[in-house]
């Protein structure tokens, strides 16, 4: 598999806010729709700013590992997803590390850390015969499907990022129990909380002695309090049974708001890929690109996948039935005035 490069500015496609602020109806991301989740909001109001946390995150790191049935010992704070993955990369490369292997379509931050230490990136989840740090994740990010699994007792590290199985509403894992206890696992518990604002993640490092150099560097790259007051309160509550309990139901509401989107999206004419997870990528009848202007006027927002190799493409997250009529309706009108 030759080597992919993407140019340095499709690293500044994101989903979310922009220059203009948040968008009205913005489906360019993957957070939970029904949230907020209430208990999740009470804890941050109830958070004490006025102090530092504990350094060490002792009770925080206990409930995670509660939450997991691990160790506390194997549980690493971060301050986001993307700052974890930018630390084990560099702590990758300080061991000699030489490669990183990637899926095909997959987040910019991967291949932004990995070029930033001058890691050779491959689109391959098979082993090369030379220890490389490899990533997945799964539902997979654009496309919320099943990923390529990776053989997780190669040589090297594998990373799995659970960013969306806790908003995963269709399909199976293809890691059992086992084969993830065998990888280190990366979670961000803020979009199935539906608070992305809130930046605060942790990873689980693998139950084997071949980690131990690795999590050692690690630790020593993390900076003083990674996470402040409102970041620990999140995680905390997240770990507790009325979030999880919260985040169950919301899963049936997205469920039928998804295979509404979904409908409304193909009376279009466009495209839909199968997805497991709150999102989905459609093919549009219109380039997206030509109308994201217009739309954005209108309070529309959604992600081009160009970025992630797929031109001609949009992810869409699930947003409620009157986002939907507004994007069903800014649709139609930008892309006929477009037909003039």
């Amino acid at each position: 598999m030759t080597q992919e490069r993407r140019t340095t500015s499709s690293y500044s496609h994101h989903g979310g806010p922009d220059g203009a602020g948040a968008a009205r109806h913005d489906f360019s991301t993957n957070g939970n729709a029904v949230g907020p989740c209430p208990a999740v909001l009470a804890a941050l109001r109830a958070a004490d700013p006025a102090h530092y946390p504990d350094p060490a995150y002792t009770s925080l790191r206990r409930a995670l590992a509660a939450l997991h049935g691990v160790a506390a010992e194997r549980v690493v704070i971060a301050a986001s997803a993307s700052e974890f993955i930018h630390r084990i990369t560099a702590a990758w490369a300080q061991g000699g590390g030489l490669e990183v292997c990637l899926p095909v379509h997959s987040y910019g931050d991967y291949e932004r850390a990995a070029l930033a230490w001058g890691l050779q990136v491959l689109r391959t989840a098979e082993p090369r015969g030379k220890p490389a740090l490899r990533w997945c994740c799964e539902p997979s990010s654009p496309l919320g499907q099943a990923d390529l699994v990776p053989h997780v007792d190669a040589d090297g590290a594998c990373v799995l990022d659970m960013a969306y199985e806790p908003l995963r509403l269709e399909g199976r894992p293809s890691f059992d129990a086992a084969q993830r206890n065998r990888v280190w696992q990366l979670w961000t518990p803020n979009k199935a909380m539906g608070l992305t604002g809130i930046r605060a993640a942790y990873a689980v490092a693998p139950e084997n002695d071949g980690a131990a150099a690795l999590s050692q560097r690690i630790e020593q790259l993390s900076p003083s309090w990674p996470i402040g007051a409102h970041g620990v309160a999140m995680l905390e509550t997240w770990s507790g049974d009325e979030a999880q309990a919260w985040l169950t139901q919301s899963l049936s509401t997205l469920r039928a708001w998804k295979a509404q989107q979904r409908a409304l999206c193909e009376s279009l004419g466009w495209q839909c890929l199968p997805s497991d997870a709150n999102f989905f990528c459609a093919r549009t009848d219109v380039p997206y690109p030509k109308l994201a202007a217009e739309l954005r006027i209108e309070g529309i927002k959604l992600r081009d996948c160009a970025s992630f190799g797929l031109p001609g493409y949009v992810r869409l997250g699930v947003l409620p039935p009157q986002s939907q009529q507004a994007l069903e309706e800014a649709w139609t009108r930008v892309a006929k005035a477009t037909e003039h």
